[in-house]
């Protein structure tokens, strides 16, 4: 993307009335497609299906394929200590989560899709141009191939801004990986329904609406490579002019992440280095505090979720018709992010954050991540800090709900907070909490699997 191209994103990140679609025909399309959408899901028994089957003997969930993904347990032990046991996803191979952008009558858009997905809290929601994963791009399950995918396929012949494999759930998936691009195209595209232009400004301000933006969106639209870019002291100036906030400005376009970039790494890597982490793949059935039977996978204990087979019927869909295991979640996740300003710079407090999914261990978080059946009251500074803020609504700016991946889970919302503190709070924090600058943050999602897809989501949710 040439030098014009972050003066484009800046404008159309700050236009939030769209030049294509205005907001209120998107919303209006949204609500169209959900009254006009047959959806059928219920849940059913792993013998109703023809193509998933549970293997008792390897204690596994899979298809007759063996494509797409399996069930297996896991455990976890960290310097020989026992931690956590679980089923996990295993999906190996790498997806697509891709946006072509255009310049339309001045105004860079962006090509947004009205996707359902069966684990959807509410049907429709706004997905990337394109969401495959591989089995759908190689038709391993015999659908269509996804409309667009050949821009993707010949991405070599147009303008890549974004390109970067980035991870997933690693609560709930294991080393699943996914392929995050943003392109730019000049010629002509042909928009077929369900497709509609929209600007990043009108994306943001979608946000907004609890469970309308999928999650897929905004782990793409957080790696936009503001960082890259070389600007002069009066290009800067211009662009300062179109921000409000003009400590976030300072913080992308004079941030210094040659300062912060040394203590991450060494606090990310002294993790990798010296932490035994030890993951033992195990039978299902072996898992002490799980059962298995025909309508799914259960905790016999408090857990975040459980795993159940549905019945799914879409219109619309490459296939209309199947059955698929789902993560269904028991109550909500918190994610949340502080934010202050200091030597008027703004500055986020994120947290090393291991999973037992994790590609590489570790990667970094938000200030909290507290699954459902987070023990609220230990004696984490930060942690008690950043729920009395939301307890009193103080300094709150970004408070919404959101969902999780509706193609492996059913029904995960979560609450998405960033809130704004004063300079002098929070001054004593442990070691595995640093604040950093946005260019920071946005340097790090340049590179694969250093910046987790819950701190990147909630990046995404920040305003201009």
């Amino acid at each position: 993307m040439g030098h014009n191209g972050i003066f484009e994103i800046i404008d159309s990140w700050e236009n939030e009335t769209g030049n294509v679609n205005k907001t209120e025909e998107l919303l209006d399309w949204i609500k169209t497609l959900n009254n006009n959408t047959y959806v059928n899901i219920n849940e059913c028994s792993i013998n109703d299906s023809t193509f998933w089957f549970y293997d008792d003997y390897n204690g596994e969930v899979l298809n007759r394929k063996r494509s797409f993904f399996s069930v297996k347990g896991m455990r976890l032990f960290i310097d020989d200590k026992f931690i956590k046991e679980q089923p996990i996803i295993v999906q190996p191979e790498i997806g697509y989560l891709g946006i072509i952008c255009k310049k339309i009558d001045g105004v860079l858009n962006f090509l947004m899709q009205a996707k359902i997905e069966p684990g959807n809290i509410n049907c429709v929601q706004i997905s990337p141009t394109i969401q495959a994963t591989k089995s759908n791009f190689t038709r391993a399950h015999g659908g269509k191939i996804p409309l667009y995918f050949e821009y993707f396929e010949n991405s070599d012949k147009y303008d890549v801004i974004y390109d970067q494999i980035q991870s997933e759930q690693a609560s709930r998936f294991y080393k699943k990986r996914n392929r995050n691009m943003i392109m730019m195209v000049d010629e002509d595209i042909e928009i077929y329904p369900n497709f509609k232009w929209m600007t990043l400004g009108q994306i943001k301000k979608l946000m907004d609406i609890d469970n309308l933006v999928n999650m897929d969106t905004r782990t793409v639209l957080s790696g936009i490579p503001f960082v890259l870019y070389s600007l002069s002291d009066k290009e800067k100036e211009e662009i300062k002019e179109k921000f409000s906030d003009k400590a976030l400005f300072e913080s992308i376009f004079n941030g210094d992440y040659n300062k912060y970039l040394p203590l991450v790494y060494q606090n990310i890597n002294n993790y990798k280095m010296f932490k035994e982490v030890t993951l033992a793949t195990v039978p299902l059935n072996q898992l002490v505090d799980w059962t298995v039977d025909e309508y799914g996978i259960t905790c016999k204990n408090q857990a975040d979720f459980m795993v159940r087979y549905y019945d799914i019927e879409i219109s619309g869909r490459e296939v209309r018709h199947w059955s698929q295991p789902l993560f269904k979640a028991i109550g909500i996740a918190t994610f949340g992010l502080l934010s202050k300003v200091k030597e008027n710079k703004r500055l986020y407090l994120v947290k090393i954050k291991p999973e037992i999914g994790s590609f590489d261990r570790v990667e970094l978080g938000p200030t909290v991540q507290w699954e459902p059946t987070h023990y609220l009251y230990n004696d984490d500074v930060v942690e008690k800090f950043f729920r009395k803020k939301v307890e009193s609504r103080e300094g709150i700016s970004v408070d919404v709900m959101l969902s999780e991946e509706g193609g492996r889970f059913y029904h995960e919302q979560n609450r998405n907070i960033i809130v704004e503190c004063k300079e002098e709070e929070l001054l004593e924090i442990s070691e595995e909490y640093i604040w950093v600058d946005f260019a920071t943050l946005n340097f790090m999602t340049q590179i694969n699997n250093g910046v987790n897809i819950q701190l990147r989501n909630l990046l995404s949710l920040i305003k201009i």
